[in-house]
């Protein structure tokens, strides 16, 4: 290992970073995060923050679950690796299956594809969502509707629906057949509506329309997060994923629902489609299925899509689609232990209350810093608060104010992210009563810079 100082002028020399400019992270290196103990990070300096966006939403339970450390470290020295296409399992992925099948089978879910991450669970539900008509006798249905605003990873199939400019522009064209819908973002939305409930109405009937704009029997499936997570916690009203879903339902069109983010506990629920109250046909999860501790996702489908593959004679069925590491054994044994402790550990109970906590402390600060435009939350450890240079015209506060504020909140004890005009909250799972309190303490010294 190299010494603090070699590490220090190397950092960003070869390494590009994922979302970030390659130029500005040489001239302004990024924070070396050097070990973790629970909801703490400590960097190369040796400075400690309660980290309050979890890794990357995804370190549900802390960093100091040994369970599913040693079920790693014991998988490890077993079988490192096998592949898992078609001829070949391995005993730890036959159990996984079955626990990330039944932990969701309240949301109607009975298959399960397991990927690499959350991009490739995106791509697998795009693809299969496909095939799943040409089985059924419709081929032409091939087009995607999704929200603005909503991510959705970044390989093309995913890139293409997600609703952010800024994961698009540099890389068009993409997937020809995506059409985004306005986004149920109450704060900013070109009806100018601010009430949820009206919003998700005329959400809904923009889906309507271009559903028969683009011809019903064209379309494949509709994807939406439950609550809009790197778009910036964006939460619709409780009405508006059952109008979705019946508006699927009347023209056969496919329901996904990415939990990348908000399945495992996240929202309060062990998924953002049970917190609404809504079966959805297909699922993506990643993240919180091994709380980060390996890179693994999944894709999982309800028992028609099943029946429709599994039944086919024709060999279309075949799912010609798949990972190197697809069910890699070590990443198995990590969703074993994960899924296991995240029941055990009851982690959705906390979520629900350690964010109804941030939440309102959250709106507390509101009502200090006039730089606080929107706060957004309150359904799980999901929260973001939106800043602005002016409350009446909305307009975002500058770039270099926030990252001031991200830099003292830092500073002060707390990791959050910037998204945009946001700072992002998304903090483990296990979080304490007094790890919330220090962190709005830590915020309120960082907005206090400015």
């Amino acid at each position: 290992m190299k010494d603090i100082q070699e590490l220090k002028d190397l950092n960003a020399k070869q390494l590009w970073h994922p979302m970030g400019h390659p130029g500005d992270l040489q001239a302004n290196a990024p924070t070396i995060i050097d070990r973790a103990e629970g909801v703490r990070i400590i960097d190369l300096d040796g400075h400690e923050t309660v980290d309050a966006v979890g890794g990357l939403w995804c370190a549900n339970l802390g960093y100091s679950n040994n369970v599913v450390k040693q079920a790693i470290s014991d998988q490890l020295f077993k079988l490192p690796y096998y592949s898992s296409f078609a001829g070949t399992s391995n005993a730890p992925a036959i159990e996984a299956a079955e626990a990330v099948v039944n932990f969701f089978k309240e949301d109607g879910m009975a298959r399960v594809f397991f990927t690499s991450g959350g991009s490739d669970s995106v791509d697998t539900a795009m693809r299969m969502a496909r095939q799943y008509h040409r089985l059924r006798g419709q081929p032409q249905r091939i087009k995607y509707l999704s929200l603005k605003k909503g991510y959705h990873g970044t390989h093309f199939g995913g890139a293409s629906v997600n609703g952010n400019q800024r994961f698009r522009t540099a890389y068009e064209p993409l997937l020809p057949g995506c059409y985004h819908l306005p986004s149920p973002y109450t704060y900013r939305n070109p009806f100018n509506e601010s009430d949820p409930a009206k919003l998700a109405q005329l959400v809904a009937q923009a889906m309507e329309d271009e559903i028969m704009f683009q011809d019903p029997s064209t379309i494949a499936a509709f994807i939406m997060e439950p609550i809009q997570g790197a778009g910036g916690v964006i939460v619709p009203d409780a009405s508006f994923m059952k109008l979705a879903r019946d508006i699927c339902d009347k023209h056969g069109i496919l329901m996904i629902s990415d939990e990348v983010i908000t399945g495992f506990g996240r929202t309060g629920d062990w998924s953002g489609a049970r917190h609404w109250g809504v079966q959805p046909d297909m699922m993506t999860v990643a993240k919180g299925i091994t709380s980060a501790y390996f890179p693994v996702g999944a894709t999982l489908v309800n028992a028609t899509i099943a029946e429709a593959f599994e039944s086919d004679q024709s060999g279309e069925g075949s799912i010609y689609h798949g990972y190197t590491y697809s069910a890699h054994p070590v990443g198995m044994a990590a969703v074993n232990a994960c899924v296991s402790e995240t029941l055990r550990l009851d982690l959705k109970t906390n979520a629900a209350a350690r964010g109804q906590q941030l939440h309102h402390g959250l709106l507390a600060l509101q009502a200090d810093f006039d730089i606080i435009g929107d706060v957004r939350g309150g359904h799980g450890l999901m929260a973001a608060i939106e800043l602005v240079s002016d409350r009446t015209t909305k307009a975002p506060l500058d770039m270099g104010a926030i990252k001031r504020a991200h830099k003292a909140t830092y500073e002060a004890g707390t990791m959050v992210r910037i998204g945009g005009s946001n700072l992002l909250m998304s903090p483990p799972l296990v979080l304490t009563e007094a790890d919330v309190v220090k962190i709005l303490e830590n915020l309120r010294s960082g907005l206090s810079v400015l």
